[in-house]
């Protein structure tokens, strides 16, 4: 029998490690609805522009997109509501407490199937000013340059 792929990322959020220093990670399940799911399982969803919000001791994530199940007819969702996630208190108490500092945000990174359940994974990130952006990817294209021209002189 063939084993499923475990652990498959099915959307990813390349903007948040471009506009934030993410210091911390922790992996939260979601609240799900109708043929929410099936569109996951398609990867039809796009983490590019959402947040995550905490209100009233729950943490919910806006503006993530999953798209309408195809044959899913009138019991389809809206594709950009408001979703809770699956924490611990404590850990939405740290959520918290992060979130109180100066300039740090709460970012989804990156959508995957864990064990048939999706997950999400989100990462409390303090903002990027435009000069550290251009400083990191000047630092990249140095590195990549090195790497190059390391490899060239090997050959």
């Amino acid at each position: 029998m063939a084993k499923k792929n475990e652990d498959r990322i099915l959307a990813q959020n390349k903007k948040a490690n471009h506009d934030y220093y993410i210091e911390e990670t922790i992996e939260a399940g979601i609240v799900l609805q109708g043929t929410e799911i099936k569109s996951i399982r398609n990867a039809k969803v796009q983490l590019k522009d959402s947040f995550v919000r905490i209100r009233n001791n729950e943490a919910w994530i806006s503006n993530m997109h999953i798209s309408p199940y195809e044959q899913g007819n009138r019991f389809n969702h809206d594709p950009l509501r408001a979703r809770k996630l699956l924490l611990h208190k404590k850990q939405i108490s740290e959520l918290i407490g992060d979130t109180k500092r100066d300039g740090y945000s709460i970012v989804p990174l990156k959508m995957y199937m864990k064990n048939g359940f999706a997950k999400v994974l989100i990462g409390v990130g303090k903002g990027k000013k435009d000069y550290d952006k251009r400083d990191v990817l000047k630092k990249k294209e140095a590195k990549r340059d090195m790497d190059r021209a390391f490899k060239e002189s090997n050959r």
